[in-house]
């Protein structure tokens, strides 16, 4: 399984973004997938989840910024990211789950003025 980012970049507050992750050689319908994020110095965490039936979960620094969604007609997982705030800035991941665990190299994501 090989997970591939992309989308990241450079916003000013109050921009936008839109991650995408391409999922190769996987049952990417049958997976639970995530999107983590670690700032500079900081552990990695997750950012939000959305299940096999589409069945989303957000952390609440991003509730009602950032939308999860999935294409497995394509084998890829979208974060929309509206609203940008600098505390947004970090390495954000892809996680694909299941029949263990995959991760992608990240995307730097940098939301400054």
């Amino acid at each position: 399984v090989r997970l591939v980012e992309s989308g990241g970049g450079s916003v000013q507050p109050g921009g936008s973004l839109r991650l995408s992750c391409v999922v190769f050689g996987s049952n990417f319908s049958l997976a639970e997938m995530s999107w983590y994020r670690q700032p500079p110095g900081e552990e990695r965490k997750v950012v939000a989840q959305i299940d096999r039936n589409s069945f989303t979960l957000y952390a609440d620094s991003v509730e009602d910024r950032f939308t999860i969604s999935r294409n497995n007609a394509q084998n890829t997982l979208y974060l929309q990211m509206n609203n940008l705030k600098p505390e947004d800035t970090a390495i954000y991941y892809c996680r694909y789950g299941y029949n263990g665990e995959f991760w992608g190299q990240g995307t730097q994501v940098t939301v400054s003025s």
